[in-house]
């Protein structure tokens, strides 16, 4: 019996069709079965799962905050991965915006700044914030003791929901040392740094994302302040306690500044300094979307993400535009700056406005990151990597904007351009203003204290030595490389 060869058959007509109908049919059906497991699994095991312990009506609610949903846990997991990995990007841009004799500064900085925060969160910074308490301080959770499987009724395991706000303090802290840098005596660093992760963000913090926070529950819980990613809580915050640490610490000897004929020391390496912005970038698509909480919330997470991509990229090119006139040049740190003030307006309106309000609210990002650099200059503080402009006045603006353009189409959320009138704007306008002139005042305080104790800033000898060999023992470069007799 004559037996085709596998060459013939390969290219018999027949067999092909049949080939290609009965792949595309099982692909079909593989196609079909795959999105019956993503819509209808989770819903089908959570009812077969609890279905049998829900046997009292007045047990249901407890048994519901208390049970933790998968996907939400492993979407709060990733974002606070990429949240965590936002300190790669500032260690990377703080670097390159310094000088080369205070980069191993800016990374022990940074390193031991994580590793305090952590520990600090985990005793009692996390109770502060997120325990059960008053309207002005947590006292629950201490140690993380008592905690339950889920957070509150998020669904999402305590210890994913503890690991993913570690991240977002450990922002704060790191926002604050950019305003810092070149001058600032690693003890003094120590002692600051614990007072704003322990202290400072997880009290105030309370106020606005805490239960029972003040802002939180103003008006009856109706019209309440706003914050959904932490343009105030992260952001303003953290660039208000920076600019109490510049005032207090003073500019870095031999600076110059505009208005008496110098300018802004450039930086020693923009490369590293531009990967870092865009990690920064990068490391945003856990900020925003992660702080939906839920994985199940598939249309607010891509728009959370579209809507920071947008301003992002609205606020670095604009920034760009302003400064060419000036220089003739298209100049690449103050691009940086702009898309990361995009990304800093955007932070807390991001689930509440649209693509067209996402844009604007860039625009003006980038905008306010030029003048308020121009600003900071002008007043003679020394902030070498324009943290201030950045963190601290586009979170201002960005939380006020929710006031401005937030649609009101997902949420009951709605600003003066959407019809809204002027109530929810002048609860972010004095909401913002409390919580960034509160971390203002109390910055300066701290920082004073520290000042006192002789830590805060190194001598000048160590300065002009270069901080990294001080305080480091070695720097961050080739010495000959590093060390050219021209002050970088």
């Amino acid at each position: 019996m004559y037996r085709a060869s596998l060459k013939e058959r390969l290219h018999d007509k027949d067999r092909q069709k049949f080939f290609v109908a009965h792949l595309a049919g099982k692909m079909i059906g593989l196609a079909v079965a795959f999105y019956a497991i993503i819509t209808v699994g989770p819903w089908l095991v959570g009812t077969v799962a609890h279905a049998a312990s829900l046997p009292k009506a007045d047990e249901m609610q407890d048994q519901l905050t208390d049970t933790v949903n998968g996907l939400n846990t492993a979407w709060t997991l990733i974002a606070a991965f990429l949240v965590f990995f936002m300190q790669a990007g500032f260690m990377m841009l703080e670097a390159g915006f310094a000088r080369t004799r205070e980069v191993v500064n800016i990374l022990q900085e940074c390193i031991v700044d994580t590793c305090l925060c952590a520990l600090l969160f985990w005793a009692f910074g996390f109770a502060f914030m997120f325990g059960n308490g008053n309207k002005w301080i947590g006292h629950e959770f201490f140690f993380l003791n008592g905690a339950p499987n889920a957070y509150g009724s998020t669904g999402v395991a305590f210890m994913a929901f503890f690991l993913f706000q570690f991240a977002f303090a450990d922002t704060c802290s790191t926002i604050t040392s950019g305003a810092m840098v070149g001058r600032t005596g690693f003890k003094g660093d120590l002692l600051y740094s614990l007072g704003v992760s322990g202290f400072i963000y997880p009290i105030l913090g309370h106020w606005v994302w805490g239960p029972g926070g003040f802002l939180n529950t103003i008006n009856g819980g109706t019209t309440i302040f706003r914050d959904f990613a932490g343009s105030t809580v992260v952001h303003t915050m953290g660039g208000m306690v920076a600019l109490a640490g510049a005032i207090v610490l003073g500019p870095r000897l031999g600076r110059k500044f505009k208005r008496d004929g110098g300018g802004l020391p450039p930086g020693h390496d923009l490369t590293v300094a531009a990967i870092g912005g865009v990690i920064l970038w990068f490391g945003w698509y856990g900020f925003n979307p992660g702080s939906t909480l839920s994985a199940m919330d598939a249309t607010g997470i891509g728009r959370v993400a579209t809507n920071t991509t947008l301003a992002a990229a609205a606020g670095g090119l604009i920034a760009m535009a302003i400064v060419y006139p000036r220089v003739k040049k298209w100049d690449m740190g103050i691009t940086i700056n702009g898309f990361l003030g995009g990304l800093v307006a955007i932070t807390a309106p991001c689930y509440w406005v649209n693509a067209t309000g996402a844009i604007i609210i860039g625009l003006i990002g980038g905008i306010v990151v030029v003048y308020g650099i121009d600003l900071i200059e002008h007043l003679r503080i020394d902030d070498p990597i324009g943290a201030v402009a950045v963190h601290g006045f586009c979170g201002i603006w960005g939380t006020w904007s929710i006031g401005l353009f937030a649609t009101g189409q997902w949420n009951d959320v709605k600003g003066l351009f959407w019809g809204g009138g002027v109530k929810q704007l002048w609860i972010q306008v004095w909401g913002n203003l409390l919580v960034g002139g509160v971390a203002f005042g109390v910055g300066l305080a701290l920082m004073y204290a520290v000042k006192a104790t002789g830590t805060l800033r190194v001598s000048e000898e160590g300065e002009l030595e270069g901080i990294d060999i001080h305080e480091h023992g070695s720097p961050a470069y080739h010495p000959e490389a590093a060390y050219m007799g021209k002050g970088f």
